[in-house]
């Protein structure tokens, strides 16, 4: 299969062009720099130079492709403030995908999220599928509209794309991971404390980068039409463990501190780190025979690379 990938130099990108190789595929990645273009050709991919805003250049890769896995996002846009912006800017890519595709039953396949999706309980592959309803410029949050974004996609089922999402947890973690944890890490190394909000008990899902990718593939391939996916390994580490291992591996006392005081401790996380968003994988594992078998977070933890 020709595949095409966006975000294919990114951490989970990284991962996705190298299991898609292995397995016979023929990979074409979008890059947004000489330096990302070298390194996707390094792993035997071919390359298209453009980013996310390039529409045109994203139309003719996927209708000269078999499928399309699209795994960019304007991180950058998001996390100083517009995320909006950054949800909008997929939008667009996304129906610029579905218009190539419309009609060919080709795969495509989306990156999506989990964290807060179903807060305080155990989210499962049916949640989230409300069908999108109103006027599209209506004022919407970034998490809501990239939400919506997901719903688009499945939608485009009804037009003959062979679509499908995979939600992915707030920690896709492993050796060289720049998210959360490596975040969390850093605000207790420099506030010298690990903290947890209240008792700690609120929990986040968790996968493995080279399992995440491994459902990428499972899913280009398989996955029928309309398919929420879940990349989840643990279905919900408590956040107080998390600190537990960081403090133990800084030597500095993982503490508890009020929903106020986050901010102080875990600066721009604090609005997350205390989410209790525990998801399973149960319809995932049993539709494609998925099952991830690298470490899941605390022992991927304990192996001290986060902390070198």
């Amino acid at each position: 299969m020709r595949v095409f990938v966006t975000g294919a130099s990114g951490w989970i990108g990284r991962a996705v062009v190298p299991d898609l190789i292995a397995a016979g595929h023929e990979v074409t990645g979008l890059g947004r720099s000489d330096a990302s273009a070298k390194a996707l050709q390094d792993t035997g991919a071919e390359v298209r130079l453009g980013s996310l805003d390039d529409l045109g250049i994203l139309h003719d890769a996927a209708a000269s492709s078999d499928g399309v896995i699209h795994l960019a996002f304007k991180h950058d846009l998001a996390f100083t403030g517009d995320f909006v912006g950054a949800a909008d800017a997929d939008r667009q890519a996304i129906e610029t995908f579905g218009e190539a595709l419309a009609g060919t039953d080709k795969p495509f396949v989306i990156a999506s999220g989990l964290l807060g999706l179903t807060p305080g309980r155990v989210a499962t592959e049916h949640d989230g599928l409300i069908a999108e309803t109103g006027d599209r410029e209506a004022p919407v949050s970034g998490p809501e509209q990239r939400q919506a974004n997901a719903q688009f996609t499945l939608a485009l089922a009804d037009r003959g794309v062979r679509s499908s999402i995979v939600r992915l947890p707030p920690t896709c973690h492993g050796n060289g991971d720049n998210g959360f944890m490596t975040t969390a890490i850093g605000f207790a190394r420099e506030k010298g404390a690990a903290a947890y909000i209240g008792d700690g008990a609120n929990r986040w899902p968790a996968v493995h980068r080279d399992d995440a990718a491994r459902l990428f593939r499972l899913a280009i391939e398989s996955a029928p039409a309309g398919s929420a996916l879940h990349a989840v390994g643990d279905e919900g580490v408590p956040i107080r463990e998390v600190a537990e291992v960081f403090a133990a591996h800084l030597g500095v006392p993982a503490v508890s501190v009020t929903a106020e005081q986050a901010g102080q401790y875990v600066g721009w996380l604090g609005g997350f780190w205390g989410l209790d968003s525990p998801a399973s994988a149960q319809i995932t594992r049993e539709l494609l025979g998925w099952e991830p078998t690298r470490p899941g977070l605390i022992a991927d933890l304990e192996e001290g690379h986060y902390f070198a």
